[in-house]
């Protein structure tokens, strides 16, 4: 009678917590991918803001007194530091890094709040960074197959 070799272990697999669970996998890729091109663009944001005070215009006419106006300069400031931060985050989720998951809820959630009050600047893409923002955060707290502690 032959004996049937043992089954050799394969690589390690990732657990999974349920049908989400490839959604939210796949979607930290993404989450990474969208943070590491999010912040490059918001690098390239912060130095056209910094570079020209007038590349940014608010109209008061189309949206009257903004409570959150601040000066071009300031918000191509914070467009460049958030903007290295996200791309770094990003860079280490695509790596695997555990603390580029935690760094990356916080991030994306600074990245929520900075679109909303940039609204009135670049409406479009503040409403389409506002989803992309709230799509990483869902993705990074709902995946636990890659960050496992």
């Amino acid at each position: 009678m032959s004996q049937a070799a043992p089954h050799a272990p394969g690589p390690k697999t990732p657990r999974a917590h349920g049908p989400e669970s490839v959604w939210a996998s796949s979607g930290t890729l993404f989450a990474g991918v969208m943070m590491l091109v999010s912040g490059v663009l918001g690098v390239l944001e912060g130095i056209a803001g910094i570079a020209n005070n007038e590349v940014y215009l608010l109209s008061n006419e189309l949206t009257g007194t903004y409570v959150y106006e601040f000066d071009t300069t300031a918000w191509g400031w914070i467009h460049l530091i958030l903007g290295v931060l996200v791309a770094v985050t990003g860079f280490g989720l695509l790596k695997g890094r555990g603390w580029a998951r935690k760094a990356g809820i916080v991030l994306a959630s600074l990245y929520v709040i900075a679109h909303f009050m940039w609204l009135p600047y670049q409406p479009v893409w503040a409403i389409v960074g506002i989803a992309l923002g709230v799509f990483v955060i869902w993705s990074l707290c709902t995946d636990r197959t890659r960050y496992i502690a």
